[in-house]
């Protein structure tokens, strides 16, 4: 809590798409103004000539917290423009506004420069605007090549009713599809009908294609010379996508203190709950990016194809003992939580992926040694 000659000012801020909601109050609780301003130029350009009449007036530093919304960035980084202290709140560990029985925004914005001066706010990370760009084309990637995957499936299931069974090889390139194409007009059972929706598909196909290959062209452009996703790709496996989908939604490494913090933001350590002598241990919490979790599951089943190669590596070989006791799901997760360590130091010490420290011989050998 920033405190300027003993006085505080904080302001709650309630902010939704088309207005925002203001609550200012000094350090005994007291109501300086309260006033709904539209997300608009104008609007913001009122609230920060008011917030900076209240410095002027009261000798103090104004703090502002905000909840984690789609605009919360925009309006922190105005804020910060102006010198404002300003808390993005994580709305998940911030229960007492969404399950108040009296909600209005005006309350809202009370209760939240309320903890705001008790400095009681769960802080929500935001991360930088380039990554958050970065995060943008990674998601509309995955939207095209979902629809990749349903506009193939349809023609599959097209394709079926008619007594031609296709196969996924069939659709790998433009050259393939042509001659699959070519194939069909001739075809005794599929109708004229028919011929020209598939026709569509097939060239949806290529339109979509070729939409994922410029996106991916721009993610390229993005990580060049970005030294995380470099290192992550020194581990086994581990390509250009899923590498700069690990480094964009992991953002500064920093700020997680220990690796077992990290493996809970990806969501991939078990919930437990303990209450007197009784213990629970249930399944992985899956907080944080659902994109990042997919992204190191994905990193274990590339490792995973490159098992013979990996062969003497201690988690391939913890995979492969825990799998013949609790199946390949709950092994495969187990694998990306130990991986999700080894991510966390390769990119905490800025150094690649070095094989023989994962080795059985080599753990052996650091027994001995002990």
């Amino acid at each position: 809590m920033v405190n300027w000659q003993n006085k505080t000012v904080s302001v709650g801020i309630d902010l939704h798409k088309t207005q925002f909601t203001v609550c200012a109050i000094t350090s005994k609780k007291e109501i300086l103004f309260e006033a709904v301003y539209n997300t608009e130029t104008d609007g913001y350009k009122s609230f920060i000539s008011r917030c900076h009449s209240l410095e002027e007036e009261y000798g103090a530093h104004v703090s502002m917290a905000i909840e984690a919304t789609s605009n919360a960035r925009y309006f922190r980084n105005l804020m910060e423009n102006e010198n404002f202290f300003i808390v993005v709140i994580n709305t998940l560990k911030f229960k007492v506004i969404t399950q108040s029985a009296k909600k209005t925004d005006k309350r809202d914005a009370f209760t939240i420069a309320e903890f705001l001066l008790k400095d009681m706010l769960p802080e929500s990370y935001l991360c930088d605007q380039e990554t958050e760009e970065l995060r943008k084309l990674i998601c509309e990637r995955l939207d095209l090549v979902s629809l990749i995957v349903r506009t193939k499936n349809r023609i599959h299931n097209m394709m079926l009713g008619y007594g031609i069974v296709t196969t996924a090889a069939q659709f790998q390139s433009k050259k393939k599809r042509l001659l699959l194409l070519n194939g069909l007009e001739n075809h005794a059972l599929i109708t004229k009908r028919t011929v020209p929706t598939l026709k569509r598909l097939i060239q949806t196909l290529d339109i979509l294609n070729e939409q994922v290959k410029q996106i991916e062209s721009l993610i390229e452009e993005f990580t060049l010379e970005d030294e995380n996703t470099q290192l992550l790709q020194t581990i086994p496996g581990i390509g250009k996508i899923t590498s700069t989908t690990i480094r964009a939604y992991v953002g500064d490494i920093n700020r997680f203190e220990t690796y077992k913090q990290f493996a809970a933001y990806c969501g991939l350590t078990p919930f437990v709950k303990f209450s007197n002598e009784k213990g629970f241990t249930g399944h992985i919490t899956k907080n944080g990016p659902v994109e990042l979790r997919t992204s190191m599951v994905q990193a274990v089943m590339g490792m995973l194809r490159l098992q013979k190669s990996l062969r003497y590596m201690s988690l391939i070989n913890d995979y492969k003992r825990m799998k013949k006791n609790k199946g390949s799901g709950k092994s495969i997760i187990a694998f990306a939580r130990k991986l999700s360590r080894v991510i966390y130091a390769i990119l905490k010490n800025k150094t690649p992926f070095d094989i023989d420290r994962l080795t059985v011989d080599y753990i052996r050998r650091q027994t001995e040694v002990v």
